[in-house]
């Protein structure tokens, strides 16, 4: 059995990986480049990644590789190995602080009321944003919801009262709406969706302020998602447009991509088919010309793959399986298993595309997998998609598999 702190350090260090842009082939490459020796397979990185061994000697390699501070690995390392830590499993603030830098202070800042900072504060503010994004891949929104709001409010308290220059300013107030963002998507994971329209409405400020309109698209993209998601159709995709409008033609093609993407979902849900698959075809469009403008770092998992998924769930939502049940396939065939509350989204539209193929026996096998994922990693999300999947299969109760995941999920 795999000990949990192991699997902590191994979902760090996969979240690390996809953060570098890498595979695990072309990590295991990288390390033997760097240490001059070719033993390393990619089959090892996976092992590391599932938590099986621990890289002890690879570990000043890896954090060449990964750009990533020895000490921080080295101190996550000793954590899988129990050592220094109390011997019971870490909280998660202590997961946590895998991913959030600790040069930096940002408690309470009456004491320096109007003390002076600059880039290097600037910078330590974007990686603690960065260090939510990868928290929000491997662990639960409710454990991070708390973390994620003391942030933000940390944030605002060293932008407000704290003198910069204006450049530094503007990058504060731009980190301000990073988190925000990240901050309003757990809240809403975490079924909070009123505190996570809160957080996205002040990140949509701060980031006008400080002139950043791609981020203001981000997260005005973002409320719009939720709104569509939570019965508001016709605001969704009212906001989702307008995400795309204030983001304007010069934002970075893969933001853009996002953008549409929202708003094929937002027709879709509407009910707007012919404008919904116009918009798909557009992001597609936009993704071509990646590699024209960099893109910004909040986009780091828009890909093509992820592009096919969104397909995917607009055939399934419009009832084209032929075209979804292929799509996700695909996709679900080399995906990221570290990422398991997407992972388990992505299998609840299979398995519903896969109901409606008339293929009950492959959907009740996918629901159960998807419902397995759901229960290690909770997530109102997941939460919801479970029970459309099984109210998908309730007619077909009398299939056997079918009624034997309806009898053990039913509660």
């Amino acid at each position: 059995m795999i000990n949990e702190k192991r699997q902590r350090f191994g979902l760090y260090l996969a979240g690390l990986r996809r953060d570098a842009r890498k595979s695990q082939r072309q990590l295991a490459e990288l390390l033997c480049h760097i240490s001059g020796t070719a033993s390393l397979t990619r089959h090892e990185i996976s092992r590391w990644e599932r938590g099986e061994r621990i890289p002890d000697v690879w570990i000043s390699s890896l954090s060449e590789a990964l750009d990533v501070p020895l000490q921080t690995l080295e101190r996550a390392a000793a954590h899988a190995r129990g050592e220094d830590f109390p011997p019971e499993a870490p909280s998660p603030a202590e997961a946590l602080s895998y991913f959030l830098p600790e040069d930096v202070e940002l408690g309470p800042l009456a004491s320096s009321t109007g003390r002076r900072v600059g880039t290097s504060t600037a910078v330590a503010l974007a990686d603690r944003a960065h260090g939510l994004r990868l928290g929000d891949d491997v662990i639960a929104s409710r454990d991070l919801l708390a973390p994620a709001f003391r942030e933000l409010d940390g944030a605002v308290q060293l932008y407000r009262e704290t003198t910069h220059s204006e450049q530094t300013g503007r990058s504060l107030l731009g980190s301000i709406g990073e988190i925000a963002q990240i901050t309003g998507w757990i809240a809403s994971d975490a079924g909070q969706h009123d505190q996570a329209a809160r957080a996205y409405r002040l990140g949509i400020s701060a980031a006008r302020e400080a002139g950043d309109l791609a981020l203001v698209g981000h997260l005005a993209g973002s409320l719009a998602y939720q709104l569509t998601n939570t019965g508001h159709e016709e605001d969704g995709l009212s906001l989702a447009r307008a995400a795309l409008e204030e983001a304007g033609p010069d934002a970075p093609p893969k933001a853009r991509a996002l953008y549409l993407d929202r708003v094929a979902w937002a027709n879709t849900k509407a009910g707007n088919a012919q404008p919904a698959m116009r918009a798909l075809a557009q992001a597609h469009e936009a993704m071509d010309e990646e590699g024209s403008r960099e893109a910004p770092d909040w986009a780091y998992w828009v890909s093509p793959e992820e592009l096919n998924v969104m397909d995917a769930r607009v055939y399934t939502e419009l009832h084209k399986p032929l075209r979804a049940v292929p799509l996700l396939q695909e996709v679900l065939s080399r995906y990221d298993s570290t990422r398991t509350r997407e992972l388990a989204l992505y299998l609840s539209w299979l398995a519903v595309a896969l109901v409606d193929a008339n293929e009950p026996e492959e959907a009740a096998s996918t629901a159960r997998r998807m419902l397995d994922l759901s229960a290690r990693f909770p997530s109102d999300r997941t939460a919801k998609r479970g029970r459309v999947v099984l109210t998908k299969l309730e007619p077909y109760r009398d299939v056997p598999e079918v009624r034997e995941v309806l009898d053990t999920y039913a509660a």
